[in-house]
């Protein structure tokens, strides 16, 4: 699959995220988890979303990994027990946008990584994945994921 993979300029984002460690195995049942908190405060505070949930992805151990699970915000938000208010960090990014079951992506991955090289920059380490749709309204292969590396300053 051919990929549109672009670096783009991107300014700091207020959210209110969940930090956790987790395995693949256990991720879907982690990110329902945190997605529900998150939502449920945010109703609690008279706010939504602003912009589509993602996970944040700070290792690839697949059996014990350290993820931040939020929605994008307004504006920064009070933090309530395990929900902290952090931010997306601004400055140049790659992305590419990846379209079929959440199990499938690693091909997206490889592919924004071959961009990233070829383009002389460097990622971060960290990967976010934003979920523009919803698996409970469509089908696996309609899924549409947003794959985000930051890149070091050069």
């Amino acid at each position: 699959m051919d990929y549109k993979c672009e670096i783009l300029e991107q300014e700091p984002q207020p959210t209110l995220s969940i930090r956790t460690r987790t395995s693949v195995k256990e991720l879907p049942q982690e990110l329902g988890k945190a997605y529900g908190a998150i939502g449920q405060y945010l109703g609690q505070l008279g706010e939504g979303p602003a912009g589509a949930a993602y996970a944040a992805y700070f290792d690839f151990n697949m059996d014990d990994f350290e993820v931040e699970i939020g929605f994008p915000v307004a504006k920064p938000l009070p933090e309530k027990d395990q929900i902290k208010n952090t931010e997306i960090p601004g400055g140049k990014l790659a992305q590419a946008i990846y379209t079929g079951p959440y199990n499938k992506i690693e091909p997206a991955y490889t592919a924004l990584t071959e961009y990233v090289k070829e383009n002389d920059h460097e990622a971060t380490g960290v990967a976010y994945e934003f979920y523009l749709n919803d698996p409970g309204e469509v089908a696996p292969e309609e899924l549409l994921t947003q794959v985000v590396f930051p890149l070091k300053a050069t």
